[in-house]
């Protein structure tokens, strides 16, 4: 009898066996499920990592399409921007924007931008099923951007009302813009996706031969350069920096990186005519090593490595003034170069996370490369709702280590 309650158990509890794992696998799709498909249209709505700064934020391989937030980095260092949630705890150092830039010269913002619209791939981008939703608008892959050069014009115009912005693009892009101060310049070249980098350095060397022209027909106010990508937010009056290092030529950005300090996401350039011919003169330099060294590295990095080496080709150029976060000048062949902290004037938000220690309180521009281009879109939304600019500077530290689909 004992005998046979032992099989009725053993017989009972048997398909359990095949059953638990199966009902687990369903829940745990489910939690899944939870996450991917929270609210996207609310950009107040976050999702909240509450782990440790060293566990699952760096762990994520995923791309999200809402915004993820988690730990603040820089908690507790000084001269680092402090948050409670999404809230500034401490402020930025920011001129008034309502002031124009105590540099009585003018600036203007120079970007290359094209737009890939006339490719079967970009009218099936249109599908609904493609679309991505961020805030109250949607938006296809031509569309989408369209929506960060927007966002980079009006970054410009609230923090730095006096400038303009110049957009270098190819004649065959189709594409509008209804904002004050704004040109549209077209340049002829090879604008492809695989050899875009490669024809930005054209394209500046061309506008600057152009600018060259023009300054021996006016006469009067001197209009400096910031050349730069498109995915970047300016959060501070960068007139500043012609003002403040009256010596140089060409202005870039580095970083403590071995292999890749600096970043040609930001060039600055001194609109005199001696400026602008040593800078042309070293833009040059770079377009010949990327051409001759760097060509496999075309789609992207080519002219970031061309860069350095032209850097490093100085014999009296050290390269461990790379790893303090300090301006310096150094000649470079025959060129005034001015070296600025990335970490200021180029601060990203994984490297925010990273090595940058936080956000610094006087950071100027803000990168939103590779897959932080969505959270640009929602860094504005969040800061035309609040009008707070420090309040946004923390959504993004706090985003920092999330990689969004967009």
């Amino acid at each position: 009898m004992k005998a046979c309650v032992g099989w009725r158990r053993f017989l009972f509890c048997f398909p359990l066996i095949f059953i638990l794992p199966h009902l687990f696998s369903v829940l745990e799709l489910h939690q899944n499920q939870a996450v991917t498909d929270s609210p996207k249209e609310h950009t107040k709505k976050f999702d909240v990592q509450n782990s440790s700064g060293d566990d699952a934020p760096k762990k994520i391989t995923r791309k999200f399409d809402h915004l993820v937030l988690g730990p603040a980095a820089g908690e507790g260092l000084p001269n680092r921007l402090q948050c409670r949630g999404v809230k500034a705890l401490n402020k930025t150092h920011f001129s008034n924007p309502s002031h124009p830039s105590s540099v009585g010269d003018g600036i203007a913002f120079v970007t290359v931008f094209t737009i890939y619209n006339n490719s079967p791939d970009a009218l099936a981008d249109g599908k609904p099923s493609n679309l991505v939703t961020v805030g109250n608008a949607s938006y296809s892959k031509p569309e989408r951007s369209m929506a960060i050069l927007n966002v980079f014009i009006n970054f410009i115009q609230v923090r730095m009302p006096q400038s303009n912005v110049i957009i270098l693009t190819d004649p065959e892009s189709d594409f509008s813009l209804h904002q004050n101060r704004v040109t549209v310049l077209p340049i002829q070249g090879e604008y492809s996706r695989d050899k875009l980098m490669l024809q930005r350095i054209r394209s500046y060397i061309t506008f600057l031969d152009i600018r060259l022209e023009k300054l021996s027909q006016e006469q009067g106010r001197i209009t400096h350069f910031i050349f730069s990508d498109s995915d970047i937010a300016v959060i501070d009056d960068l007139g500043q920096i012609f003002e403040k290092y009256q010596d140089f030529h060409v202005a870039l950005t580095f970083r403590n990186n071995k292999d890749q300090p600096l970043n040609s996401g930001f060039i600055a350039v001194r609109g005199t005519r001696d400026g602008i011919l040593r800078a042309r003169t070293f833009l040059q330099k770079v377009l010949e090593v990327y051409s001759s060294k760097y060509m496999k590295a075309s789609r992207m990095l080519g002219d970031q490595l061309a860069l350095f080496w032209v850097i490093k080709s100085d014999a009296s150029f050290d390269a461990k003034r790379f790893s303090k976060a300090q301006a310096f000048i150094k000649e470079i062949g025959g060129a005034s170069v001015l070296f600025l902290p990335c970490a200021t004037y180029n601060w990203t938000p994984p490297e925010g996370a990273g090595q940058f220690h936080g956000m610094p309180l006087d950071v100027k521009v803000v990168h939103f490369k590779g897959s932080r281009k969505r959270l640009m879109l929602e860094a504005w939304n969040y800061f035309s709702s609040s009008a707070d600019i420090s309040d946004m500077l923390c959504l993004i530290l706090k985003s920092g280590r999330t990689k969004y689909e967009f």
